[in-house]
């Protein structure tokens, strides 16, 4: 009788990372992911931090054959509302009988912290599959850009990377352009994507170029359905 493996909530932000642990939590198929869990700015429907159109995410959703969980926080949100609401929403996927959640972090192990904590006394145990050190990003990029997985770069942080890198994909090309002390997957904050091809799709997200926007010391490429 084949064991029954944990059904998982995958926190997905919309962009490359997320994208990546899906695929890496199918091919090796110890948990059953059941669901993406999206935080959500409720006054503007869009991603929080991301500032990705719903109807994106949800595209993607149907891509990965995988329905979506949405979570909705205030704006502004505090970091008391943050974890209230999240806090319900994991009680909520507790009571459906999911036992894990996987989070796309690579190696900031601070924020790998903030997630054990939150996920304490729920009942619900807190995996980090793509979990990597600070010098193997390198590697990890090359790896998901040579499965075939695409992606956009859709956010900068304009102390670290200029605003013209707003748009790029995420490629070879990339990589070979981004300067130095810039981490190769944006993980201390560089830079967000978007993924509109992965191994774990079954079709490609059309998505085309809309306005530059500059909103809390970041710049933003708003991305519209193809």
């Amino acid at each position: 009788m084949p064991a029954i493996r944990p059904k998982t909530l995958l926190s997905w932000s919309s962009g490359k990372d997320a994208a990546w642990a899906l695929h890496i939590l199918r091919e090796r198929g110890e948990v059953e992911v059941v669901g993406l869990l999206t935080t959500f700015n409720e006054a503007f429907d869009r991603v929080a931090m991301h500032a990705v159109r719903r109807e994106l995410v949800e595209a993607q959703a149907e891509a990965a054959g995988l329905p979506m969980i949405p979570v909705p926080l205030p704006f502004p949100c505090t970091n008391e509302a943050y974890e209230d609401r999240m806090r319900s929403a994991i009680a909520r996927a507790r009571s459906a009988g999911i036992t894990r959640m996987a989070f796309g972090d690579l190696f900031l192990e601070d924020v790998r912290d903030y997630r054990v904590r939150l996920l304490d006394g729920s009942g619900i145990e807190p995996i980090f599959p793509i979990w990597e050190t600070p010098n193997a990003t390198s590697g990890l990029a090359q790896r998901m850009i040579q499965s075939g997985m695409e992606a956009i770069l859709t956010c900068v942080d304009p102390a670290q990377l200029t605003e013209r890198f707003l748009g790029r994909s995420f490629d070879a090309s990339l990589m070979a352009e981004l300067p130095d002390g810039v981490d190769p997957c944006g993980e201390r904050g560089e830079f967000h994507t978007f993924c509109t091809r992965s191994p774990a799709f079954r079709r490609k997200i059309a998505v085309r170029a809309g306005e530059v926007v500059h909103r809390d010391g970041f710049s933003f490429l708003d991305l519209l359905p193809g």
